[in-house]
């Protein structure tokens, strides 16, 4: 079943963000746009390349009203000290969530239970908590954050104007479509 258009799962989980512990739920994820990142582990190989370049998009997330969230089956103190560790993990200013248990990783149908561990993930959630955007890659595939940001613009655009799609490589300001009869046939 695909969770496209869900509601986001009730979760609670310890996190870590600019030298604090906090508590994230997923109440925290609702009211504005939220991109929750799934990594399979801390003090890995291209996990540091994926959060790095979100950290180093992150004030144009920002700009665009959508928090991150990146979280991963270690815990906030495991992201602690590899942020305290790693120059490439030291940038991030975002949440970084622990989940030790595997529940949100299960909320979102991304871990791997033989290996304790989640796939790479990327959901996009609306204001209202629902996910508009799944991607989920192999292992060994690192994402994009440049093309998260088009798909975040295309998502927010979308929300905003009813009636209206993004087609391929849409980018801000750029024609949409108006789904009709008369476009049928004529694409």
């Amino acid at each position: 079943m695909s969770l496209i258009n869900t509601e986001i799962k009730p979760f609670t989980a310890q996190a870590y963000k600019n030298g604090e512990f906090l508590q994230v739920t997923d109440a925290d994820l609702k009211g504005k746009w939220s991109v929750v990142f799934f990594y399979p582990a801390d003090f890995t190989f291209v996990c540091p390349t994926e959060l790095e370049d979100l950290a180093d998009n992150y004030a144009e997330f920002q700009q665009l009203g959508v928090e991150i969230y990146s979280v991963s089956t270690d815990t906030h103190f495991a992201h602690k000290a590899w942020h305290d560790t790693s120059d490439a993990i030291g940038k991030i200013q975002y949440t970084m969530v622990g989940d030790p248990t595997g529940t949100i990783s299960r909320n979102f149908d991304v871990m791997i239970e033989e290996a304790g561990v989640a796939n790479r993930g990327t959901f996009v959630i609306d204001p209202e908590g629902k996910i508009q955007l799944v991607e989920i890659t192999a292992e060994g595939v690192g994402r994009d954050a440049s093309e998260l940001l088009r798909k975040i613009r295309a998502a927010q655009y979308v929300a905003a104007h009813p009636g209206e799609v993004c087609p391929a490589k849409w980018k801000e300001g750029e024609k949409t479509l108006a789904p009709s009869l008369d476009l049928v046939g004529k694409i």
